[in-house]
């Protein structure tokens, strides 16, 4: 009885994981941005991930290798990279005329991380905890 309500609840639960699920696919020639980790120079991750881009370049899909994985036109300075990359990675650009994209030279690593290093710290704040 217990394995028939658990059978009855997880066929629930995924009805309504499915009807909330969109599948994402890209044409070949679409463009697509590539999604990486910022990480500060002393090797931990960026704590401000609030404004902070995590999506980089305006890549060209080359074709479709699988389902759920795609080949983009890297450039030269990303030749470290493996060039088919899972959808969960890509973000589709939609084109509008008014966009103005911005080429950085970004170093992105094997793991899909870029190092960024902060300009200049505008406030500094000590916080004095209660009882401590």
């Amino acid at each position: 009885m217990i394995q028939e309500k658990m059978k009855v609840s997880h066929s629930r639960h995924k009805i309504y994981h499915e009807k909330r699920r969109m599948d994402i696919e890209f044409q070949v020639k679409n463009h697509v941005f590539l999604r990486v980790n910022l990480v500060i120079g002393v090797g931990r991750a960026f704590k401000a991930k609030k404004l902070t881009t995590c999506f980089v370049g305006l890549y060209e899909i080359i074709e479709r290798v699988e389902a759920i994985a795609y080949q983009i036109a890297l450039p030269p300075s990303l030749s470290n990279l493996h060039s088919v990359f899972h959808v969960s990675q890509l973000w589709k650009y939609v084109y509008e005329p008014s966009h103005v994209i911005q080429v950085d030279n970004l170093e992105v690593r094997d793991n899909l991380t870029v190092e960024t290093v902060p300009i200049r710290i505008e406030d500094q704040e000590v916080k004095w905890l209660s009882g401590k």
